[in-house]
């Protein structure tokens, strides 16, 4: 699928990009939330008049969740399309699969989705949370609220390994203890899923960590459901499962499970109300807004002000004016850190509502700066006051 929108200025005065989501195959949910946030964001801009008076132009394709796929259009982007400025991606697996043309090519990739850090390239700005600004909140709550008792599963590439990793570090920094780990395939069958909620239950946690993604993070929570588990006693928690993919599941089969990410629809900010209304005038108010939504939004709003300052896509100029750039953005201020290029972002953790929604139950009091490496933030750190597990 290629996406050319009809601009006032002629091809030449435009600012052309790329935009690689897959609108099919496994992450469709997700990706097509991606962008849906794009596509705002762009039309507001155009609407608006452009950047410096020239209007952005897109080139889309559908890379149908396939990273090889990935891989071959980012080349065609940046060689045919002559689009330098690429925002795409969201599994792992994708960004690894383009990041070599995107170097080779000094194009630049827009990333917002959360990931497993351990990354730095100076052609990518990396919009989604680093570990330091999910993980390690999540991993304090669930141990301290829940119990010490974790199960981890995953899909089996690098971002859930490289989570696990990570998660295990923190629970036992936590006192607790990682009572099982296992991967299944990204298209499980539903006779895999039932051995792993066997082995589920042979366990006996008291918390399992879902690094599963796509339509078989889906079928899993349905199937958890009707296998009997009850998350009031035994809750999944997620770093990806926002309110989009609740609405595809089911929202009676979600209720009860828990999510940590820095944007909720729920939020209480103007940043936020304006967000959904424009998002619900353009895309129908069935649509739920989510993470992904909003930081694919948030991050086009960034380039455009690099642009306005760099007055140029080129990669070097367009970095330099981005890096130290803020926004108040639907999940409220963010900032690209200069020291790593991801951004500045605010923990947050939220429990299924029956209708879908997310109840806030955590929230920092401030934006944390990304530590993608690791470098600084404390293994078993204190983020939660009492009140907060209490409540």
């Amino acid at each position: 699928m290629t996406t050319r929108p009809t601009a006032k200025s002629s091809d030449k005065d435009a600012w052309r990009v790329g935009v690689l989501f897959s609108r099919s195959g496994l992450m469709e949910v997700t990706e097509s939330e991606h962008f849906f946030g794009t596509a705002l964001a762009i039309q507001e801009i155009n609407q608006g008049g452009g950047v410096l008076g020239r209007e952005i132009e897109v080139i889309a394709y559908d890379p149908g969740s396939q990273p090889e796929t990935f891989r071959k259009l980012a080349d065609r982007l940046l060689t045919e399309d002559g689009a330098s400025v690429v925002f795409g991606c969201s599994t792992s697996a994708e960004r690894k699969a383009v990041l070599p043309a995107i170097e080779r090519r000094n194009g630049l990739l827009w990333y917002p989705s959360l990931y497993e850090g351990f990354e730095y390239s100076p052609n990518v700005i990396y919009t989604g949370p680093a570990p330091n600004q999910n993980a390690f909140q999540l991993a304090e709550y669930i141990v301290r609220k829940h119990g010490p008792r974790v199960y981890l599963i995953g899909s089996d590439y690098i971002y859930p390994r490289e989570s696990n990793r990570i998660m295990r570090d923190l629970v036992e920094s936590y006192a607790g203890r990682v009572v099982g780990e296992q991967y299944v395939t990204m298209e499980a069958t539903d006779a895999e899923l039932t051995r792993s909620l066997d082995a589920i239950r042979d366990a006996a946690p008291d918390v399992v960590f879902s690094t599963i993604v796509g339509r078989t993070a889906q079928r899993f929570y349905r199937m958890y459901a009707r296998s009997g588990f009850d998350p009031k006693r035994l809750p999944i928690a997620s770093l990806t499962m926002a309110e989009g993919e609740v609405r595809a599941i089911g929202a009676e089969y979600c209720a009860g499970h828990l999510t940590a990410a820095s944007y909720f629809g729920t939020l209480a900010r103007d940043s936020n109300d304006r967000f959904k209304a424009a998002f619900a005038a353009t895309f129908g108010a069935e649509t739920p807004v989510s993470m992904w939504s909003a930081s694919a939004y948030a991050q086009i709003k960034l380039f455009a002000r690099a642009l306005e300052q760099a007055g140029s896509l080129d990669t070097q100029k367009l970095v330099e004016a981005a890096l130290g750039l803020s926004l108040e953005a639907p999940e409220g201020p963010i900032r690209i850190d200069p020291d790593n290029n991801h951004v500045w972002t605010t923990p947050r953790i939220g429990r299924v509502r029956s209708d879908g929604q997310f109840d806030i139950v955590w929230e920092s009091k401030s934006p944390i700066k990304p530590d993608p490496y690791l470098s600084v933030s404390p293994i078993g750190g204190r983020w939660l006051s009492e009140e907060a597990l209490s409540a």
